[in-house]
């Protein structure tokens, strides 16, 4: 290929500007949905492995319910002996915490905010790697004290901006001294609003709030990442014991580390961008046959002009050579094009749903010498063709 090739072939293309347009559109909408649905995936990714490393360090989840909605007394919620058998009968657990919840309405003087309030122990603070911004977290010995720690947005929306440390609010018909605000996480599609939360002393929650001792979940804080998969083991068997599950029962609960949902959401991902990248690749063929065909046509419309440049010297591989080249220019223009399309459809969704702009380098450069090998693979017939056309009859060709 050389530079006069590349600009006839230009200035062919350049003279059927919408006939251009129309052959790359299949090109185009094929490679454009890949690069927007992989740049988006990696955005969400990223967005879910953040979002979830910040609840918490090596942190692992047990949830009544057993994960195929199966199980003996299923669903039956924890309580304190669950609690106790995992923490005096699973070595490597650094911290555990059990924990409740229930939705209710904060107020403060005319302010009113929904929100959960979450009740826990002293722990729940160290697990959840939460920080405190104003005030303290509760101790170990305010197990039964109305004493609260609020998030950013539930400050917000009870005092304005104005100072909460100090104040009583209302938790439904319950009174509670806030003595602390915590430092914001922020927000995520994978968990919402983090801030938007109360968090209690379980025993007191569970007295005033709840009216029951059932428990929603058990955290547990592992000593390394290494530990994490030995540390599931030990608090299944001991959930297992203590719940009286015999040894061909289901399990009636679901344990759950972070990166199990990472895994879950990248799996996710991953069928849905198998299934775009199906459509994709049926786009793409149909575009690689509008190529075939509007090349063929272009042999049809251009014999005359073929058999003139045979008459006069050129080779085979010079008609040859010009044929392929406007075939590969079609699909790497209709490639480039699309790439440019799927990055900016990708930058508006994840613009949309808070997650960061990581478009793949290789994705992009994968894709623009794959749309060149198309047209190559798709070319070859129509420009063996022109190439092939005996001089004498394209000249008399009309």
């Amino acid at each position: 290929m050389n530079a006069t090739t590349v600009r006839l072939a230009l200035r062919e293309l350049w003279a059927n500007k919408m006939r251009t347009f129309l052959t790359c559109l299949g090109m185009i909408i094929g490679i454009g949905a890949v690069i927007a649905l992989v740049t988006v995936g990696n955005g969400v990714t990223a967005q879910i492995t953040s979002t979830l490393e910040s609840l918490g360090n090596n942190l692992i989840f047990a949830f009544p319910g057993g994960p195929d909605g199966g199980g003996r007394g299923d669903n039956a919620p924890f309580d304190r002996d669950d609690v106790e058998a995992i923490r005096r009968g699973v070595p490597g657990v650094v911290d555990i915490t059990p924990a409740a919840q229930q939705g209710v309405e904060a107020t403060f003087g005319g302010y009113k905010a929904a929100t959960v309030v979450e009740g826990g122990e002293a722990s729940y603070f160290r697990i959840g790697l939460w920080r405190i911004a104003e005030g303290r977290f509760f101790g170990e010995n305010e197990a039964g004290r109305s004493v609260c720690v609020i998030g950013k947005t539930v400050r917000d929306k009870l005092f304005a901006g104005g100072t909460a440390v100090g104040q009583r609010i209302r938790l439904g018909r319950v009174p509670c001294d806030v003595i602390g605000v915590l430092y914001p996480k922020g927000t995520s599609m994978f968990t919402g609003d983090q801030d938007d939360i109360v968090v209690m002393p379980l025993a007191a929650f569970q007295r005033r709030i709840q009216g029951s001792s059932d428990l929603f979940n058990i955290q547990i804080s592992a000593a390394t990442r290494a530990d994490i998969p030995r540390v599931m083991d030990g608090v299944r068997q001991s959930l297992r014991a203590s719940r009286g599950i015999g040894a061909e029962e289901r399990d009636n609960f679901t344990v759950r580390d972070l990166q199990g949902f990472v895994q879950q959401a990248q799996s996710i991902f991953g069928y849905v961008t198998l299934f775009v990248s199906a459509v994709a690749a049926i786009s793409l063929i149909v575009g690689g046959i509008g190529i075939m065909n509007i090349m063929l046509v272009s042999v049809t419309e251009r014999t005359r002009e073929i058999g003139i440049r045979l008459a006069i010297g050129a080779q085979e591989r010079d008609v040859l050579m010009q044929f392929l080249t406007e075939a590969m220019i079609l699909s790497t223009l209709g490639g480039l094009v699309g790439i440019a399309l799927g990055l900016m459809l990708a930058l508006l969704g994840v613009g949309l749903i808070g997650a960061p702009f990581l478009p793949s380098i290789g994705v992009i450069v994968g894709a623009t010498l794959f749309s060149a090998a198309f047209g190559i693979a798709f070319g070859f017939f129509p420009a063996r063709r022109a190439a092939k056309l005996n001089p004498i009859d394209a000249l008399r060709y009309e």
